[in-house]
Parts: structure tokens; sequence; C-alpha cells
């Protein structure tokens, strides 16, 4: 990564939290503090995966994109050409505009690096969460999937859908929704006796949206490109994906069962004793691992579980602490838990619930138990990764929203109405003139500069470093910048909707119904 590179971020990788964050997908697209989202609902930072991506897209360098839940598995299967997918959905409740253009351009980015790209319009939420008639859906479903072909996505070789119309998406819904209940959908997003049952149904069938990639050809790793309000809906669907699973695959040591920092400490004993015996048949016991464990001051995250642990060793007391991988049954029917331990080759032991192998890693365990659920009927699901960008700042400073015109531009809007925006926008400059020569622009808090790092700029760093340095250093005056970016908007604006005329050809020719004959009034409104 280049670190000269300017970031929307102001550089920093990690902020002390200042507020209590929210996260609500039918709320206020805004987050007062990102540093926030790491520490209470474990997202965790991009810059940790970034190196591990060998040509990252632009927005990836300037850290618009911010944040992910196990992205490295995405860049592992891209570096390595295994199959990987990409989707993300869109509610159409009104024109696309710039922000959506993030999302559009992630999923494109990953279709060009050869991942499986889909990319669909969220109806059955629009009619159920916002109350928009199926007309009105139908109008700006056009719209956002005319703008993400503009852009460059290729039907051809991706999927675009509507969940209306999509019956493995619902029908996979109807079985996810078997193992989600109203108290968890009342913690996750706060829903009520007023909350209508399309609403939560339009909820099971994101999370079937979101496990949809790995009903085409095979279980893979798959990212959710999308802002930070959404990740409730990963959240949950990557609960879900855990709960349909067969078998649950864990690490163990003895016959009793660990928690995951339990485990942690239990494998530090066990490999500092391990390390110290010479005889290969000599057992390291659990009473000896107690005695290590009771003496060593465990790092601070793990350190609450240091008594638990000490428990279940003590109580083992002369049993041998043997290091295995241990699948449990969930949801196996006989046929394949049967088969299974069939397919366990090596030194193994059978019970009632599990099994227990002593040859196998963890990751060929893994691989083991979801081949036999696939050849037994089952899903075999890998949770889905994620990535979350930051939200534009409004052109009027605050939000973004689409019902304040002012603060967004619409990828429908006239150019010349884009250029004016642009040039009435709010900028991070000081008062006057002389003073912004002698104490530099605010660049970091200036919703103008992110037009360029998120939008205007393109793949072209040297071209926001340079309106970064200038406008920092006091060289830049705020009316050059906006009446730059302000022609750079009217360009762009001007490009996508001839892009967006010869597309029309395009969606024609794909089989997606966009003048829907459903009948309904809608839920909230």
């Amino acid at each position: 990564m280049d670190e000269d590179t300017p970031r929307t971020d102001g550089g920093t990788e990690r902020a002390e939290p200042t507020e209590d964050v929210a996260l609500d997908p039918w709320g206020s697209a805004s987050v007062g503090d990102y540093a926030e989202l790491f520490e209470e609902f474990g997202i965790e930072a991009f810059d940790d995966v970034a190196d591990d991506v060998a040509d990252p897209h632009y927005l990836m360098r300037r850290g618009v994109i911010f944040g992910h839940r196990e992205y490295d598995a995405v860049a592992e299967a891209m570096a390595n050409d295994e199959p990987f997918a990409a989707l993300s959905g869109f509610m159409p409740t009104g024109d696309p505009h710039i922000g959506h253009k993030l999302v559009f351009d992630e999923i494109i980015w990953h279709q060009q690096q050869g991942g499986d790209a889909f990319g669909l319009i969220a109806d059955l939420e629009a009619h159920s969460a916002r109350g928009m008639s199926w007309d009105e859906i139908d109008e700006h479903a056009r719209n956002y999937l005319l703008s993400l072909l503009a852009l460059g996505f290729d039907a051809e070789a991706g999927e675009l859908y509507r969940q209306s119309d999509n019956r493995a998406v619902q029908d996979l819904g109807f079985e996810l929704g078997s193992k989600a209940n109203f108290s968890e959908f009342e913690a996750i997003y706060g829903f009520d006796g007023e909350t209508n049952i399309s609403h939560m149904q339009s909820v099971i069938t994101q999370t079937a949206d979101i496990l949809y990639p790995q009903l085409v050809d095979e279980p893979k790793p798959t990212v959710i490109p999308v802002g930070p309000d959404q990740d409730p809906h990963v959240r949950l669907t990557r609960d879900l994906a855990t709960r349909v699973r067969y078998f649950k695959v864990t690490e163990a040591f003895a016959s009793f069962e660990l928690d995951d920092d339990e485990r942690r400490l239990v494998r530090a004993a066990y490999d500092a004793l391990a390390a110290d015996v010479d005889d290969a048949e000599t057992d390291v016991r659990c009473e000896d691992a107690a005695a290590w464990l009771d003496d060593y001051e465990p790092p601070e995250s793990v350190a609450d579980a240091k008594p638990g642990a000490l428990d279940k060793l003590n109580a083992g007391g002369k049993e041998p602490l043997r290091p295995r991988v241990r699948f449990f049954d969930r949801n196996a029917t006989d046929a394949a838990f049967e088969a299974l331990i069939e397919a366990v080759d090596g030194d193994k032991r059978v019970f009632d619930g599990h099994v227990d192998a002593f040859d196998l890693t963890r990751s060929e365990a893994e691989s083991l138990a979801r081949e036999v659920e696939i050849d037994h009927d089952g899903f075999g699901f890998r949770q889905p990764s994620s990535i979350y960008h930051r939200f534009m700042t409004g052109l009027t400073g605050g939000k973004m929203s689409s019902s304040v015109p002012a603060s967004h531009i619409s990828l429908l809007d006239d150019p010349e109405d884009g250029y004016d925006k642009v040039k009435a926008a709010t900028t991070g400059g000081r008062d006057t003139a002389d003073e912004q020569r002698e104490l530099g622009g605010e660049a970091d808090d200036c919703p103008v500069y992110e037009l360029y790092a998120y939008l205007l700029a393109g793949d072209d760093d040297e071209l926001t470093k340079e309106v970064y340095s200038e406008c920092v250093n006091g060289e830049r005056l705020c009316g050059g910048c906006k009446e730059q970016a302000a022609e750079l908007m009217r360009e762009f604006l001007e490009d996508h909707q001839e892009k967006r005329e010869e597309a029309e050809a395009l969606l024609d020719d794909l089989d997606i119904d966009l003048d829907s004959d459903r009948r309904g009034t809608g839920g909230e409104h």
C-alpha cells in the first residue's frame, strides 16, 4: 500500500471511540465514530488485510473501505485463482446516486478480479419496509440496473435478479427462517409488536440473498460490500449459515468441552508441556496442564477464561491431554453421520453425538465435514465475508440524504445540475483566502475533497495527492478547487448517462421482469 496516498480517515488506523453507535439498516446512513465499530460490533480494520490484496481498488488504498469481516478468505481465494463471489443489493426507493456508486464499483472490481458477481434488487424489502408501490419499484429498479451495467458490470458473466422473482432465494429463506426467531430480531433490529410480518420476512430473504452465491456451483468465499448500517444483516446471516450446517468442527483436547478462550489456554499448556516430554509414549495429563496453567499469566484478552479452564483440567485428573478435532452432529441425517464416521481416516473415537479424529488437521476436518454434508443434500455454507465503506458527507455538510436533493448528486441528474451542486457545496476551507494561504484548508473535513477521493479522481492517486497537498498547504483555494471538481462531475455524469443509454439494449436482453404485475399496498409508510 502506498503510505503517501491521502486517506479519507486522515491517515489514522485507529481512533479512540467517542460515542455510541447504532446500526440501523432502514435508518439514517451515518456513523459518528467508525472506531467504535471495531470494538462494539467486532468489525475488523481493513488495514489488517490490505497487504494481502495484490492490486487493491482505489477505495481500499484511500481508506474509504475501512473495515471487514473475514475478507482474508476472499483475498486468499483471489490470490490463488480459486472460486469466490461478490454480492450486494439495492433497495429501489429512489434514484441511484454517487453514494451507491461505491457499491457498484466494489462489485464490478471483484468481478474483474475473477469473482462470480451478483447484483440484486431488494424489491420485497422496499415494499415491506418502505411501503413503495410496485410501479415505483419497477421504475427505480430499472435505473439501478442501468447504472450498474453502464459502470461495467458484465451481465453475461454475472447475475442480476429481483428478490421477488428468485424462487431459489425464497426457498432458501424459508429454510433459514426455521433457524431464526423473533427474540433475536428484536435484539438485532429493534423489532416489536408493531413490526409487520412482511418486514421480518424480507430480512430472512436478505440472509438468503447473501448466501445465494454459494448455491451456485459450490460453497465458496463470498464478500458482501456494504455500508456499515447493513452489518446487522451480515451478522445474522453468518449465524444462520452456521446453524444450518450438519456438523460443527472444533478443536478438543480431552473428553470435556472448552469454549474458544479456554481452548487457547489449554493449547498453550499442552504445547509447553509436550515440548518438554522426551518419551513419545509419555502422556501429558490434564492435572499436569492444570498445574502449568495455574502459574501462567495469560494475555488480558483470555484472562477471564483461566478459572473455567482450570476447573475443567482439574476435573479431568489423570485423563491424557491429546489434541484432536471434534465433529459435532448439529443437523445431520443418520445417513450423513454414518458417512462421516466412515470418511474419517486414522485413529478416531465415535460417541453418541460426536466423533473425535486424531489424525486430521482442523482445515482437513472442515473440508471433510462440508464434503459429506453436500453429498447428503446439505448446504455446506461458509460464513460470508463483508467489507465496509465510509459514508459520503452531504454536499451541504452533515448527512447525505436522498430526501435533501442539494446534499447528493443523483446518477440521473442533468450534468449541469451536477456542476451547480458541486459549485454550491460546503468546503473545509478557511473563512478568507488569506487565512487559507496561511493555515491551509481542512481537506479531511471537506465534502469536495471527498468527491475527489471517492469518485472524481478514479484510479488516479496522483490527483488525490495533488488536491490534498495543495489544500492543506494553503496553495489551493476553494473556488478553484470546486471549479475543477464541478467540471469533473459534469464530465462524469455526461459519460455515465451516455453509457446508460447504451446499456438499455443490454438490460432489455436480460431475463428480468421490470413491469411487475404484483399487487399490494406495501408495509410501513
